[in-house]
């Protein structure tokens, strides 16, 4: 007896079972694709852009060609705009000393940083439901194959091996689902965690590294 046949004659409620398992890691698939490119160009184009700051590159004129081509998935290239908006904005107000416009400055990429780490961290909840849900979810589907089995072994005259072999069969093929769904998503959850962390720290490192050069402008008139 086949694996298909097996699920093509399993109870309405186990078919229905399968189904949300095959759906689940199909989107798991989807997703786990999906972020390890989008995480592959975020890393790309942050070194990208490291290099072109740390050039020796005026900051107006970095500034200024950023802005004529914006690339929003540029996570360096989102903190530096909002950075030095913000200081330009600030340095405009006579009253502002050069600590409050430091202030501003570091709230302003704190806030682009922030909104970097959700984009980064897109679809990584449904990775973790899909790894974490997915074994009992299958797990459920055996425990009713097999309640069904044993059901019809109670009325059967003549209980044998044959008898029961195909409705366990097919309840276990819900639990191998269950984890043939939850596995890749489980593993492709905890790299992607980890590689979103180093890409995280690598914007904050940048970003003090720019207050930095920007504390030593706001601060040039007051010597």
């Amino acid at each position: 007896m086949s694996v298909l046949s097996l699920i093509l004659n399993a109870s309405f409620l186990v078919q229905v079972v399968m189904l949300l398992l095959l759906i689940a890691s199909v989107m798991s698939w989807v997703m786990i694709f999906q972020r390890s490119r989008a995480l592959k160009f975020a890393r790309t184009n942050m070194k990208t852009f490291e290099e072109q700051f740390w050039s020796g590159i005026d900051l107006s004129q970095l500034f200024r060609q950023v802005s004529a081509e914006p690339n929003p998935n540029n996570g360096a290239e989102n903190i530096f705009r909002a950075g030095i908006k913000e200081f330009t904005r600030l340095r405009q107000q006579t009253d502002a000393d050069g600590d409050a416009v430091m202030e501003g400055v570091q709230r302003a990429m704190r806030v682009a940083i922030s909104k970097e780490e959700e984009k980064l961290e897109a679809h990584l909840s449904f990775l973790a439901s899909v790894g974490s849900v997915s074994p009992y979810v299958g797990l459920f589907g055996t425990v009713w194959g097999i309640m069904n089995s044993f059901r019809g072994l109670a009325n059967a005259h003549q209980a044998t091996l044959a008898t029961v072999a195909p409705g366990i069969s097919e309840a276990l093929i819900a639990t191998a689902m269950g984890l043939f769904a939850a596995i890749p998503a489980v593993i492709a959850y905890n790299r992607f965690s980890h590689t979103v962390d180093s890409i995280l720290s690598s914007y904050e490192t940048f970003a003090e590294e720019f207050s930095s050069i920007l504390h030593r402008k706001a601060h040039a008139s007051e010597l």
